[in-house]
């Protein structure tokens, strides 16, 4: 999901030996970058845009039209010759099919942060309500857990205490290369706390977000 501290992590696991090619290393809303290619990105905007939706309205079902999958197939021989390569944007749990038909052995890498941080940075962000914010958080991460059943891969935590021990044991999971590098990526300063008192969440919510939790590593 966005705001789930999905840039920190593949800040990381380009320190840990992922090539990522032309991404973002900087802007207004992230101050170390996103770390996605701009071409996927928009790529993955003209699908969901092509089935009647958008990133922050997620369609009901998704179909890649043929045209795109060109554009798909153009960007993976991009990455020819790199011997370890892989990319980032949250929309990818959206519009996952159409990559996995293209690359059937892809390999995943999940994040996931407490709802109610992640509404309260779209908040600051894009200005969407509470509702709104947790409303996608729902929707994306209910994708997120659909998928880790179905292929089990390392997840971890944002909110996790020792969040650079967790991305470790990911990583050894994904058996990345460059382990004995300096993973100093992660900034706790730019982690924003949980808030003091405990805010309710809609049982869903509360619900999905217990069951992600316990497939962390």
């Amino acid at each position: 999901m966005h705001r789930s501290g999905t840039s920190c992590l593949t800040g990381l696991l380009e320190q840990a030996g992922v090539y990522l090619g032309p991404v973002f290393r900087a802007n207004p809303s992230n101050l170390k970058g996103n770390h996605e290619n701009p071409a996927i990105m928009n790529l993955h905007e003209e699908v969901l845009r092509a089935n009647g939706g958008r990133w922050d309205a997620p369609p009901a079902a998704v179909v890649w039209p043929e045209s795109l999958k060109a554009v798909r197939d153009e960007i993976v021989r991009g990455y020819r010759g790199a011997p370890l390569w892989g990319f980032k944007d949250p929309r990818t749990l959206l519009v996952l099919e159409g990559w996995l038909e293209a690359l059937p052995d892809l390999r995943f890498v999940g994040i996931v942060r407490h709802p109610a941080l992640v509404a309260e940075s779209l908040s600051r962000r894009n200005r969407f309500t509470r509702e709104q914010g947790l409303g996608l958080w729902l929707a994306y991460n209910r994708r997120l857990l659909s998928i880790h059943r179905t292929r089990e891969f390392p997840m971890v935590s944002f909110d996790a205490e020792r969040f650079p021990d967790a991305f470790v044991r990911a990583a050894r999971a994904l058996q990345l290369p460059a382990l004995s590098a300096e993973l100093d990526f992660f900034d706790p300063e730019l982690r924003h706390a949980m808030p003091d008192r405990p805010v309710p969440l809609p049982e869903e919510v509360e619900r999905l977000y217990r069951a992600l939790i316990e497939r962390t590593v």
